[in-house]
């Protein structure tokens, strides 16, 4: 389960790490601007804004590492997600023998979307170093990536932002810093808790 696998000893020959998929919208902020008559120099700008397009965010988050990498992508395809597994495999868990890989049951986050992308020696060379664990249906908060992606959107993305250019830049930043202090999250909800939180989800016996 997603929840045992992100509280595993750390040991090297396995990566545990999270995957989150978020859209983010972009959006110019006030379009008028306004200079009051008794402070000239002052103005205001006016609160409507002008969607400006989306893009999908990828999110990556190895808890016992305190390590992070966000992928903006312009969509979110299948694709998107075998390349993004291609990139852990390759270069964020490059030393590792298995990754363990915590991700919810969106229909592209599956072993086929590697054949899909890559061909078959390569998909299936992908394919052997990671194992899929699926948090369970309407249970994607299980998922530590998600917490942290809650972080990114209260520090980094806590205002309006028109473009990808800018939008990287504001991640990137961000990340870095994250990475820097090597940022963990202390995961405290245990497989006792679910039993009794999420009783109804346990087959009965």
């Amino acid at each position: 389960m997603s929840i045992e696998t992100c509280t595993l000893p750390l040991f090297n020959p396995v990566g545990v790490a999270c995957a989150r998929s978020f859209r983010y919208n972009y959006l110019n902020r006030g379009l008028h601007r306004f200079t009051r008559k008794k402070f000239p120099r002052s103005s205001r700008y006016d609160s409507e804004y002008k969607r400006n397009g989306v893009s999908n965010l990828f999110m990556i988050f190895a808890p016992l590492q305190g390590f992070g990498h966000v992928e903006v992508t312009d969509q979110r395809t299948s694709l998107d997600f075998a390349h993004i597994c291609r990139d852990l495999v390759d270069v964020h868990f490059r030393d590792a023998e298995k990754i363990l890989l915590v991700c919810d049951n969106l229909n592209t986050h599956k072993p086929a979307s590697l054949y899909k992308a890559f061909p078959p020696d390569e998909a299936r060379r992908i394919a052997e170093k990671l194992e899929f664990h699926y948090t369970p249906k309407h249970g994607s908060w299980l998922n530590i990536a998600e917490s942290e992606l809650s972080v990114l959107s209260r520090q980094g993305l806590c205002r309006r932002i028109a473009d990808q250019a800018t939008l990287k830049h504001e991640i990137q930043t961000w990340q870095d810093r994250r990475n820097q202090q090597r940022a963990t999250l202390q995961w405290q909800f245990t497989t006792d808790d679910a039993r009794i939180k999420l009783k109804t989800l346990y087959p009965a016996v």
